[in-house]
């Protein structure tokens, strides 16, 4: 089972047996193949989720077979160094979800014995692992129905069901999700019935509309170059250059003109320490002394 939520059809909207049918032709239709479709392993659907996070999919494709080769199991990746995991991340971007995937196969490992959870209960207890993701999984690697409202879907829910809203918040559009994905024509099939959603989605932006900009959680994202999240990804990608630890006042210092290479302003020694601070509480590595370790 999914998220509990009750399901609940709009009023006024077109049927749900019209709407159900007419989702799965436009899917078909507009079905995308990509590398993490149809795969029965959770643990690699559990990948494809993490990273399509805050990810582009023509981004997703080389970084999810390149990581796989290098950790095909749980145990492998909870086997595995931190800084090579990270390094294999490198070039996604949003690097905490790699901290919170190798948590995730660390505690499998132990309690799971090498296999994630089977129910949604069990994934959403696991580090990192929210409502869309747990539904995804159980959708994707179980063929389960779930509760899956990723932004693809949100997208089309509220293209179909509600034109013309404004700031429509996501607990309006859940019991709708739920009484679609389980009707009993998406409900055979859940991954078929997901598949579409996504890709229709997919094609409602790429043709212009985007209808999530509707949406109560929508926000833009903000610039990447000169914010916080630049700079902690650098400071990462400088620290793991270093197996033996690089000191914190050459990362500052380094960080610093490479700032001022690019434009901007030279990096204060408290927003460098602060940085570093929340990569260290993080996990990203370890500060001795005077050295940034991996």
């Amino acid at each position: 089972m999914g998220k509990r939520i009750e399901p609940a059809w709009p009023r006024g909207a077109v049927p749900l047996d019209e709407f159900t049918a007419r989702m799965l032709e436009v899917g078909d239709g507009l079905y995308r193949e990509l590398p993490w479709r149809h795969v029965d392993d959770p643990y690699a659907v559990l990948v494809s989720e993490i990273m399509l996070q805050q990810t582009q999919v023509a981004r997703v494709g080389r970084f999810w077979e390149r990581f796989l080769a290098a950790f095909p199991t749980v145990d492998a990746l909870a086997a595995a160094a931190v800084p090579d995991v990270l390094e294999l991340w490198q070039g996604l971007g949003y690097n905490r979800r790699a901290l919170a995937l190798k948590r995730t196969a660390d505690e499998c490992a132990v309690a799971g014995e090498g296999r994630l959870p089977d129910s949604y209960e069990g994934l959403l207890a696991l580090p990192g692992i929210g409502p869309a993701t747990a539904a995804g999984v159980m959708a994707f690697a179980y063929q389960k129905p779930a509760v899956y409202v990723e932004t693809n879907v949100r997208a089309v829910f509220l293209h179909e069901l509600f034109p013309g809203r404004e700031g429509v918040p996501d607990r309006e559009l859940e019991p709708a999700v739920a009484a679609a994905a389980f009707h009993p024509s998406a409900a055979a099939d859940p991954r078929r019935w997901y598949y579409g959603l996504l890709d229709y989605g997919a094609h409602l932006k790429a043709t212009g509309v985007n209808p999530t900009r509707r949406s109560a959680s929508y926000s833009r994202q903000s610039a990447f170059e000169g914010s916080r999240r630049q700079k902690r990804a650098w400071i990462v990608r400088r620290v793991l250059a270093a197996p033996e630890g690089v000191e914190a006042a050459v990362v500052a210092r380094e960080l610093s003109a490479a700032e001022v290479a690019a434009g901007r302003e030279a990096v204060e020694a408290d927003l460098f320490e602060s940085i570093a601070g929340d990569l260290v509480g993080e996990g990203f590595f370890r500060r001795e002394g005077a050295l940034l370790v991996p």
